[in-house]
This record gives C-alpha cells, structure tokens and sequence, in this order.
C-alpha cells in the first residue's frame, strides 16, 4: 500500500483558509444580526442564516455563532416584552380612566335625576296647595313648566341608561385587559426556548 501523505505547508495553507472563512462567516453573522435589530425584523437561527449567506448548520455547531444568535435572540424577546408590557401598561390606563369618568358621569346624572324630581315634588305641591288662587294663564305656565321638566327628567333616565351602559362596558372592558396582562406576566415568567 501506497500512502500519500500531504506536505505541510499546503495543510497549513488549507487550515488557514478553512479558519478566515470561518472568520468571514462570523463577520456576517454579526452583520446580518446588527442589521435586524436596526430593521426591528425578528431574530431567529433561519433569518440569521439568509441574511449571512450561511448555513443554519454553521450557526449551530460553530460555538460563538450561536453564542451571538441565541444573545441576540433572547435580547429581541426581552425587547418585544418589554414593549407589549408598555402598551398594555396604556391601554389598561385609557380603560381606568373611562371607568371613572363613566362613573363621575352617572353619579352627576343621578344627582341631577334626584333634583329634579324634588324641584318636580315642589312644583305640583304648589299647584296643589295655590290652584284656586292662580288666573288660568299661570296655571298653563305651571303646567307647560312640568311638562318640560318631565321631559327633562326622561332625557336624563336616557342619559343615565346611556352612562350606565358605557360604564358596565368599561368595566368590560378592563376586566379583558386584566386578563390580557396577566396573560402576558405568565408568558414573561416562563423561559422562552427556541431554537
């Protein structure tokens, strides 16, 4: 048997090809991460890979590749996490607020409902007591003045429906994001692995 054995300078030369490229590779690699995040696209192995011109198996077996991946990646996560907690930190506070207002808002028009029922009380007990000694145009005038003011008191049962609507809406409402931001702690607590 015949054994051919390669001089050492040409496996020296091939060694340090084989480690530039490498070398080249990781460049890229960190590149193509860099790039993402100033595009705020998604880290992941496979879009690391395209944008790097290098195969998913370099990322994976080549340590510092995925070292600078899985970084990049928890960081992208923690990032996003921390974004959705903002948004829902303000939507949450946008739904509070409605909820108080519509309460605010439905403690006036019942405020309002109550005294004009007693302003109502008071007119018809005058009528009542004073009718024989009014002329028949007071008398209209007092009757034109209930009139609107019980229109005025269906306006504001409407209106107190209407608010009291809005305000279980709200409560709705908040009760849903609650939940949504609870949903979110959870997913937060738990270790995110992928790969």
């Amino acid at each position: 048997m015949n054994t051919v054995t390669v001089p050492e300078p040409r496996t020296a030369a091939a060694l340090a090809a084989r480690r530039r490229k490498t070398e080249a590779a990781l460049q890229r690699v960190h590149q193509a991460i860099a790039r993402l995040r100033r595009e705020k696209a998604q880290v992941s192995v496979a879009a690391v890979a395209r944008r790097a011109d290098v195969s998913r198996t370099f990322l994976y077996d080549n340590v510092e590749a995925r070292s600078a991946v899985s970084a990049a990646m928890t960081q992208a996560d923690e990032h996003q996490s921390r974004a959705l907690s903002g948004q829902d930190d303000e939507r949450e506070a946008t739904w509070r607020e409605r909820a108080l207002n519509a309460e605010d808002a439905l403690r006036a028009a019942h405020t309002e409902i109550f005294t004009q029922r007693t302003r109502i009380g008071e007119l018809l007990g005058q009528i009542g007591d004073l009718q024989a000694e009014w002329t028949e145009g007071a008398i209209q005038r007092i009757a034109t003045e209930n009139t609107t003011l019980k229109q005025r008191v269906r306006q504001l049962t409407t209106d107190n429906r209407t608010l009291d609507e809005r305000l279980k809406a709200a409560r709705s409402n908040l009760r849903f994001q609650d939940r949504r931001v609870a949903d979110l702690e959870a997913r937060i607590a738990e270790p995110v692995l992928k790969s």
